[in-house]
């Protein structure tokens, strides 16, 4: 089981270094794709089950929860330069960028399902619509994560006319890029797509969670309306995800699978997974409750779990907790709560707030240790909300664009990336247009018509 998912990372980081120019996709390649179970194959390709940033979730060093503490200066790899929030991370222009190439990659996958599929052989109508649910509901999620990584932070005011990505739906590297549709668009391209597919996903997917259900589309519609601040919406579709889906929250107070697969953990509602391996910083480590398990079951602590040394603690479930090591990236039922929880304190229904944390955290932290959070104060109850954020999803990906919208309600303050010897190296102001990721050199190089994002 643990060699698939390895397996997995293998051959995304493969396609990604095979990508065609064009706009950094994977071409379809030689493959002949005829018949039903060809295709069905074609979705099972272990690359579409590995979550983005592969290998471990580059977007986590963007984050103000991940302190690299001996990073050399000046730096010059990829994965420090984002960590120092550089504009680009790569001048190589005969190299795969990173992020955006992967998730093309990706689309153009599920575009071949999409365009192929009506006319394969062997199998029934029903077959087919489930195929093309299956890689609408996969396309779906990419044009998520692009939105949210190469547009600016959403603004209903100003989406119609942001730029955002190119919409591709041809899997013809040959043909023209088409130009950046506006956030407004690729939302609604994402919405479009998960309500086509809803009709013909299955209703569970419990034997195999990294594939769609009726409950991952609601899933990852809740998760597109949240982060435009829909937060509405977003409980709606949380509510529909939680009601029919087969997954329950993992207690970490009891006894942790005994299977290290995402796709058939318990919590998981639509899966993707990267390998779990990053420095936390001392304040996330500070900010933990006393007896909350997370700490125990997913963070190896070389300083005694005092939290008073640079670098001394690292969140690799590997070590600590093997059937935990690979981060869910994709949707679960505790982020569903999570929004539910968040929408309720917006709203100034604490009681229902009060309730989705208290079953969130009950789960989390040692009963001899648990007391429930209670307030009256909205916004107590919301920065409480939103910590409990940071402590459940903060390395599964979301905490970038988390800090993005958040940052337009001026919720962020300056943060601040410093050498070993405690020197700043780089900020991230409030409002800062790096909040927002340049278009990569080598998609501008083959599109030189396209437009950059502001500096």
């Amino acid at each position: 089981m643990k060699s698939y998912q390895s397996i997995a990372i293998l051959v995304l980081l493969l396609t990604l270094y095979g990508c065609d120019k064009y706009l950094d996709i994977q071409p379809k390649g030689r493959t002949l794709l005829t018949t039903v179970t060809d295709y069905e194959q074609w979705l099972n390709d272990p690359s579409l089950a590995v979550g983005f940033g592969a290998p471990s979730g580059y977007t986590m060093l963007f984050s103000d929860l991940v302190d690299v503490v001996n990073i050399p200066t000046p730096a010059t790899s990829p994965a420090h330069l984002m960590y120092l929030w550089e504009r680009q991370f790569s001048s190589d222009l005969n190299s795969a960028p990173l992020l955006w190439g992967e998730h093309y990659a990706k689309i153009n996958h599920y575009n071949t399902v999409l365009l192929g599929i009506d006319r394969a052989t062997g199998g029934t109508a029903a077959a087919k619509k489930r195929l093309k649910a299956e890689a609408l509901l996969g396309r779906a999620l990419e044009y998520f994560y692009l939105l949210n990584e190469y547009a600016q932070p959403y603004d209903g005011t100003t989406a119609a006319q942001d730029l955002a990505v190119p919409f591709v739906t041809s899997n013809d590297v040959t043909q023209v890029v088409p130009p950046r549709s506006t956030s407004a668009e690729i939302f609604q391209h994402i919405v479009d797509d998960i309500q086509k597919a809803i009709p013909d996903l299955p209703i569970d997917n419990t034997k195999d969670r990294l594939k769609g259900s009726v409950a991952a589309a609601y899933s990852v519609l809740a998760r597109a309306y949240f982060y435009t601040g829909d937060y509405q919406e977003a409980r709606k579709y949380a509510e529909l995800a939680l009601s029919n889906t087969q997954a329950v929250m993992l207690n970490l107070n009891a006894a942790l699978p005994s299977s290290d697969l995402v796709g058939i953990r318990q919590d998981v509602i639509y899966g993707r997974f990267v390998l779990g391996n990053l420095t936390a910083s001392l304040d996330f480590m500070r900010s933990f409750a006393q007896g909350d398990m997370r700490v125990r079951r997913l963070f190896l602590s070389l300083d005694n779990n005092t939290y008073d040394v640079r670098g001394a603690t690292l969140f690799v479930p590997a070590l600590v907790s093997p059937t935990l090591q690979y981060v869910n990236t994709g949707t679960s039922v505790q982020e569903m709560k999570l929004m539910i929880a968040e929408h309720a304190a917006r709203n100034n229904e604490l009681r229902t707030a009060l309730q989705q944390l208290d079953e969130l955290r009950s789960n989390r932290i040692a009963p001899a240790s648990y007391t429930a959070f209670a307030s009256t104060d909205q916004e107590a109850v919301l920065e409480q909300v939103l910590l409990e954020r940071q402590h459940e999803l903060g390395f599964s990906g979301l905490r970038w664009f988390d800090m993005r919208r958040l940052d337009r309600e001026g919720r962020m303050g300056t943060i601040y990336r410093y050498d070993a010897t405690g020197k700043v190296i780089a900020t991230l102001e409030p409002h800062s247009n790096r909040y927002t990721l340049q278009i990569p050199l080598q998609v501008l190089s083959f599109n030189p018509g396209m437009s950059q994002n502001p500096l």
